[in-house]
Order: structure tokens, then sequence, then C-alpha cells
């Protein structure tokens, strides 16, 4: 008997949600030790309404000032170390044109367009990954932060393609393959290959009353508090000074604001 288009495509669709269940059943227990939105609060732990980010582009004005800050952060997350083009990326530094896109400025002062830019995920207010990831394997935690659940992603992509700023990489090759031996962080999970991950605001070490690795190693550069609070670094950073932020038509509201 034949069998219609339209019904083989119910039950694959059927067959798939089906398999993200079973995946996430399978999980259990391990997705919540792992997990950045799983952690159980503890004592000491840094709580925000809305964690933000303040990069004081002023300050740092090559890719030198930039290196101390992406190897703290490859460090603590143990990111693999890819050659060519299939390269994992939490953090990194790109142009100004390419950082700020829709700037239309042509007479900008040349410092300010000619020195790299620090890019990440921008932990936005609106994440458009969040809406199409079909596991839940993106989500956002109520302080803001728009966390991964490794064990969740069945690597379909969707996410990256919804990320209007780059901000995540793919495993295409087994990024276990590319890390020194002992890897620089076994308290971080290392990733499998055909996930996504990027920059998760170290949600890990702010459960354990830290700042982020690269906010640690900033020299005060980048600032990293409470948006909804007057009183932090952030809000006083941006009270005082210029700034802007990433593709700010598109109403995502990104968490990454740039002194400049």
């Amino acid at each position: 008997m034949k069998t219609s288009r339209r019904k083989f495509l119910k039950v694959a669709g059927l067959s798939a949600f089906a398999l993200a269940g079973g995946m996430t059943a399978l999980a259990g227990e391990a997705a919540a030790q792992v997990a950045p939105g799983k952690y159980v609060k503890r004592e000491g732990m840094l709580q925000a309404k809305r964690w933000a980010m303040v990069i004081d582009t002023r300050r740092l004005k090559t890719e030198a000032d930039y290196a101390p800050l992406i190897a703290a952060c490859v460090k603590a997350h143990n990111i693999p170390d890819i050659p060519g083009d299939r390269n994992v990326k939490w953090i990194w530094t790109d142009s100004f044109d390419h950082v700020f896109p829709d700037d239309m400025n042509n007479h900008l002062n040349t410092a300010v367009r000619d020195k790299p830019y620090m890019l990440l995920c921008n932990h936005c207010t609106n994440p458009p990954c969040v809406r199409v990831c079909p596991t839940q394997a993106t989500y956002k935690m109520e302080d803001g932060i728009v966390a991964m659940d490794y064990h969740r992603c069945i690597g379909c992509r969707f996410c990256m393609a919804g990320c209007p700023y780059g901000a995540r990489s793919f495993n295409f090759i087994d990024p276990r393959l590319h890390l020194p031996d002992p890897v620089p962080n076994p308290a971080f999970p290392t990733r499998m290959i055909g996930v996504v991950e990027k920059c998760n605001f170290c949600v890990e070490r702010l459960n354990e009353g830290k700042l982020p690795a690269c906010v640690e190693a900033s020299d005060g550069r980048v600032l990293f508090g409470d948006l909804e609070d007057p009183d932090s670094p952030v809000r006083k950073a941006l009270a005082a000074n210029y700034s802007i932020r990433r593709k700010p038509s598109l109403g995502t509201q990104p968490g990454v604001y740039y002194l400049v």
C-alpha cells in the first residue's frame, strides 16, 4: 500500500519527537549536573535579576589586549583548539565593520574603526535562539543568561541559524581530540561531536561566587553586574559613558554593551 507524502512526514515528525524525548530521558540526572541552568543555588553564589557585561573598548586597543581574556575563557571551559575553519569559539575578536554592520557613520574616528572588538554570546533579553530550539537545549534562565544543556542538543543547528550574532559553534570534529592532556579544567564538562556550544557568562563560576573568567582577567576593562541594580558596576559605567550594542534594530536587547 502506498504511503502519502503527508502521512510519511507525520510519522517522521513523531519519530523525531520521540527520539528527542528519549535522549532527554537518558540524560536524566547527569544533565542536571552539567547543564548550567540546573546548578543548585548555594550560599555565596553571585545573583542578579539581569546579568550584563560592559566592555571598555577605549582600554582594549589591540589583539594583545584581548589575548589574556580569551586565554582565560579557553582554560576555564576546555575550549578545543581545532585547526582550520571548524574551530570552536566562545569569545573572539573581529573588526568594527563586522561587529557593528549597521553603523552608518562613514566618518567615524579611525582609532575607533580600526581596532579589534571582542565578540561573544550577547545573552539577549529576547533571544531568537531559544525560540527555534526544538529540544529546549537552549533556554533562558531567570537572571537573563542564555544557557545550554549539552545533553539535550541534537545538533540540528537551528540555534545557529536563529542567532543574528554568529555567537555559536558546532562541533563538526570531536573536540576532545583537540584538548591537552590533562584538560585545563577537569571541573567543567568537555563536549562531544555533534553539539553546539557558546559563551555561558561563566554561570558555573557565578554559582561559586566568582566573576566570569574574562572579567577576572581584564584588569577592570570588562565589567559585569546586575543591569537592574543602579549601584552595580555596569549601571554606573553605562550612566557615565556613551555605549553601543550590536544590531540594536533587531529588538533582541543584547546584554553586552561596548563603551566607545
